[in-house]
């Protein structure tokens, strides 16, 4: 656990003068001792907790307005959800359907969490007002749904795939009534964002030549940019206060990591390590970008405070971890992973 300057200690005095139990906030106790407040270490400092199920956990996402966490997962019989509204303690739920549940997220303005599945059949989609109840959705084709995202300025959901021909984008703009459309090419799209300054959804591809990257400012029609290098690129999030777009890849040689500032002109980054990154999310009030991977020893995550100069950390135990996420509300990240017994779960602070 790491101490906030608003947090309270309790402090008891046994006996003698004024004896009894206090609570004192954490920066006073600071000042009276003369050295600064304790600040979280949030992203650097990790520990395992114990996952509902040990499910191969895809995809991890918080809700504000509900204060909970939600995880999808492509394995488990009638338990491919799970909720926390703590990161701490997690329930089981029962999914739509027991399908290959790979990528979810959260649509404040609907109020649903909506999730996507590369296996089904007419019904890839499934969505939620609770993480708790969840309904099937029909979908125009039965691609391999890779991610999905919100914007709220537009009102529309996006997903991509890695398969189909012609048709490897959907959008939505109620999780009901999905339409499918063409990507700027048929490759292999492995994760897409919207970027609400940019006006911009920018999605990465982990196939394909020089030019891994795709944008729009619709979510139909799309027009293929180029990447700094030809890496398989799985992820991207968007650093709305360092106003930039930064991806991650789980090949190439001291370069997995790739920014930009506009989703046009891309620049190549040092990563900290060679190993599988497989996800990562922006933490505004930590100011920091949080990195996971799915292979490694001891060091599955990386940070940094700008995207350019990254930092390995070291993990509770070295699993698959898929996905990561933070919560403002509670000050903490919350990532998930693929494998493991019991532990398929990591928060920090």
């Amino acid at each position: 656990m790491t101490l906030q300057p608003s947090d309270l200690l309790a402090i008891t005095r046994p006996a003698g003068p004024e004896a009894g139990s206090y609570q004192l906030p954490v920066a006073a106790l600071a000042e009276q001792l003369g050295t600064p407040a304790v600040l979280g270490s949030s992203g650097i400092l990790w520990s395992t907790v114990r996952s509902a199920a040990d499910n191969s956990w895809e995809s991890v996402c918080w809700s504000p307005e509900l204060g909970l966490y939600a995880a999808v997962a492509g394995t488990g019989s009638g338990n491919r959800v799970m909720t926390s509204s703590d990161g701490i303690r997690w329930s089981v739920q029962p999914a739509a359907a027991d399908q290959n549940w790979v990528a979810l997220c959260w649509a404040a303005e609907l109020g649903l969490f909506v999730a996507v599945s590369n296996s089904g059949t007419g019904s890839r989609v499934m969505t939620s007002r609770d993480g708790r109840s969840w309904t099937l959705r029909q979908t125009p084709v039965d691609n391999s749904w890779t991610s999905i995202c919100w914007s709220a300025e537009l009102g529309l959901l996006v997903a991509v795939a890695g398969s189909g021909t012609g048709n490897r984008v959907m959008s939505s703009s109620d999780g009901s009534q999905w339409t499918a459309g063409p990507a700027a090419v048929d490759q292999v799209w492995r994760s897409v964002i919207w970027a609400p300054q940019l006006e911009l959804f920018v999605a990465v591809s982990s196939t394909g030549g020089s030019q891994r990257v795709m944008t729009s400012a619709d979510g139909r029609s799309w027009t293929l940019r180029t990447s700094a290098t030809n890496n398989n690129w799985v992820a991207i999030c968007w650093a709305a206060e360092l106003g930039l777009l930064v991806a991650l890849s789980s090949s190439g040689t001291g370069n997995r990591v790739m920014t930009s500032a506009d989703g046009i002109t891309w620049t190549s980054r040092t990563s900290a390590a060679d190993i599988a990154w497989n996800a990562l999310c922006w933490a505004p009030q930590r100011e920091l970008l949080v990195a996971v991977a799915t292979s490694g020893s001891g060091n599955r995550i990386m940070t940094s405070a700008d995207g350019i100069s990254w930092t390995l950390r070291s993990t509770p135990a070295s699993t698959g971890w898929r996905s990561i996420c933070w919560s403002p509300q509670r000050s903490q990240f919350a990532a998930v992973s693929n494998s493991g017994t019991g532990n398929r779960v990591m928060v920090s602070p």
